[in-house]
């Protein structure tokens, strides 16, 4: 059965990562290397090893089965026969896709640590899936991803094809682990883990065939019923809600099967259970119904400074992806990226690569808002402008940054939302999460006369409202809400007006809001870039021979050009990470001496976010100049194209393509 060359990449990478782990190419060398040996000894130098003798060195060495039992594929097997697979232990969000499964009981438990035990047997009831067609041979179908996240554990399914009642069988297990200090290698008991009020979080995601994700639900799951469970587990169907307009919408049902390892001594009665529920839920309750009480009060306040503060973007509460009302700054929290981000710039790089698209409504109107969830945000791969900014604001926070995040509108009058950060002396810097860009803020003095030269500021940005963090919140009381004449001088009590931090703080401090916000880790980038490049190259070669052939014209590569186009990918994101560029004159100076004289050399570089060969083939074909490459006429025409995929955490990349051509003109 073929395989599209998305789905050949990938099975490539794996095998790849999977050979370099077992330290195949040492010990293959070194088998050859004693057969060559072994050969010239018996042959008294004049022997020569064939295939044959490498291959039988290899199986006699055991090299070759070991081989075939660590890349041993899945069984296909009847939807109804379901074998349990082995749960995640990793800390790692690492799709495996071709690790057999493993049954439950096998599972390596530390018994010195407990967990929770996350089995999901199935799906049902996924009625838009009811008539999903089936693909046709060689092409891969829509799937599901099931995403889990508790307490800073991340975890991801293997994807299955969309269906009415989609074969999900995949286990993850859970530390159960306390957040104070010293308390993490105590085996929790019944009350202890009772007290654990974090709920798990389960993010289901929709891919298609050209790779586009859809967030279909985001569900908290109330785990610590089973804490009460007379045979240490429970088996429970968990219904699954859409997200934005149809959070009231069932999408489907999961049936789950919880359990506590090693089993607790001591069962905890239902109603204990239900008590400390119902207590978490009222004092959450309270506590959102003080804050909304003094936020209405906090906005009249506002209101009676100015008439015209009525119409200025104050964004105090946001929708979440559950159509929630949530305040704006519990969707933020410092974020450290550990070794997976170096500075705020590549952090603010990484943001960018993200797919920015708008949420997405049903008929005409206003667009819907709707603030994702960090971890959902991160699952899908994509969100609005809100989504990036609070992302890129958690990442400088995190870098020990004065962040906040800045809701007004652009030099269109449309809502938007961007990154301020001020430095020791007050300076004001702003970051746009959507292209990593950053412009310096100087205010225009609108008092001064028109001789007097003012700066002109390069930001698109029109007006701001408010700004906030995971700890303030300041609404713009400036007799003008213009970005050029602000000042972000935020204890100036006369220019901003600022919420309670103890007030703030009730709602969005650690651990107040249970069922709020998770915010995850990031997780490292699995894909390896040079595999990735040389796969997307060898397939633009491809793509090309095939275009020219169509125009009637013969394609002759250089190698060697291609090599040279190098150093100018790398320079190109190096400029977008940190605003830079070296290297330019090497680079020039290396075509010269690559072009004869006599000839001419056109260059073409582009970037993509993503990795399919034929949808960027196309939209380098839109550009008139990459065309006249491509489409080269003329004597001795030599092609070359490079391709440099530059990786970043949650599966992010830029991939930067050049098309360059040299050829002596025809007059």
């Amino acid at each position: 059965m073929a395989l599209p060359p998305e789905k050949i990449s990938e099975l490539r990478q794996i095998i790849h990562n999977k050979l370099t782990q077992m330290d195949v190419h040492s010990r293959i060398r070194d088998a050859v290397s004693e057969t060559m040996e072994e050969s010239r000894t018996s042959d008294r130098g004049g022997g020569v090893v064939g295939e044959e003798q490498v291959l039988e060195s290899l199986r006699r060495r055991g090299i070759i089965d070991e081989i075939l039992s660590e890349m041993s594929f899945e069984e296909e097997r009847s939807p109804d026969i379901r074998r349990p697979t082995k749960p995640a232990t990793h800390f790692v969000d690492k799709e495996d896709r071709i690790k057999t499964s493993t049954p439950a009981k096998k599972a390596a438990i530390d018994p010195t640590r407990r967990h929770l035990y996350l089995q999901v047997k199935g799906g049902k009831a996924f009625l838009e899936h009811l008539q999903e067609p089936e693909p046709l041979p060689g092409q891969v179908g829509p799937t599901f991803t099931l995403h889990v996240l508790f307490r800073g554990q991340r975890f991801r399914s293997k994807p299955v094809p969309c269906a009415c009642d989609p074969d999900i069988q995949e286990g993850f297990l859970l530390e159960l682990h306390s957040k104070g200090s010293g308390e993490a290698a105590q085996m929790a008991d019944s009350t202890s883990l009772l007290s654990l009020c974090d709920p798990v979080h389960m993010v289901l995601i929709k891919t298609d065939v050209a790779g586009d994700t859809a967030l279909l639900t985001s569900h908290y799951l109330e785990w610590r019923h089973v804490l009460g469970a007379q045979d240490g587990y429970i088996n429970t169907a968990v219904e699954l809600m859409g997200v934005g307009t149809e959070s009231k919408v069932p999408v489907g049902v999961l049936d789950v099967r919880l359990e506590v390892l090693p089993h607790p001594v001591q069962i905890l009665v239902s109603d204990v259970i239900t008590t400390q529920l119902n207590l978490e839920q009222s004092r959450r309750a309270e506590r959102e119904r003080l804050f909304l009480v003094y936020a209405k009060q906090w906005w009249r306040e506002f209101l009676q400074i100015r008439d015209t503060h009525s119409s200025r973007l104050v964004k105090i509460f946001a929708q979440d992806e559950n159509a929630t009302n949530r305040p704006v700054c519990s969707f933020v929290r410092p974020l450290q990226a550990g070794r997976l981000l170096d500075t705020p710039r590549q952090a603010a790089r990484f943001v960018s690569l993200l797919t920015y698209e708008k949420a997405s409504t049903v008929g005409g109107g206003p667009r819907a808002e709707q603030w994702c969830t960090m971890h959902a945000f991160l699952c899908r791969n994509k969100g609005d402008c809100e989504d990036h900014s609070v992302l890129l604001c958690s990442l400088l926070l995190g870098f020990g940054l004065d962040a906040y995040v800045c809701v007004g509108t652009k030099t269109n009058n449309t809502a938007h939302a961007w990154v301020l950060t001020r430095g020791m002396d007050g300076e004001a810097t702003f970051w746009e999460s959507l292209t990593g860009h950053r412009y310096s803020h100087q205010p225009i003095n609108p008092d001064h006369p028109p001789a007097v030269e003012q700066p002109r500021p390069q930001y698109p940005y029109r007006s701001v409202g408010c700004v906030f963090n995971h700890q303030v919140f300041y609404a713009n009381s400036q007799p003008s809400d213009t970005v050029e004449v602000c000042h972000f001088n935020f204890s100036d009590e006369s220019r901003w007006k600022a919420m309670s931090e103890e007030a703030i703080k009730s709602v969005c401090g650690e651990g107040t809001l249970p069922l709020g916000p998770v915010f995850p880790p990031l997780c490292a980038s699995l894909l390896d870039p040079g595999l990735l490049s040389a796969d997307l190259e060898l397939e633009l070669r491809v793509l090309v021979t095939e275009h020219r052939k169509d125009l009637g014209l013969t394609t002759v590569w250089d190698n060697e050009l291609s090599y040279l186009l190098t150093p100018a990918l790398a320079a190109y994101e190096q400029e977008r990470t940190t605003g830079h560029i070296s290297g330019n004159e090497e680079f020039q100076q290396a075509i010269r001496r690559a072009v004869p004289d006599g000839h001419t050399f056109k260059g073409f570089p582009i970037q993509f976010l993503h990795r399919n060969a034929r949808r960027a083939f196309a939209g380098c074909l839109r550009s008139p100049v990459c065309e006249e490459i491509v489409s080269c006429r003329g004597d001795h025409v030599r092609l070359a194209v490079r391709v440099r995929v530059f990786t970043y955490p949650e599966q992010a990349c830029a991939v930067w393509i050049m098309f360059a051509c040299k050829y002596r003109s025809i007059l």
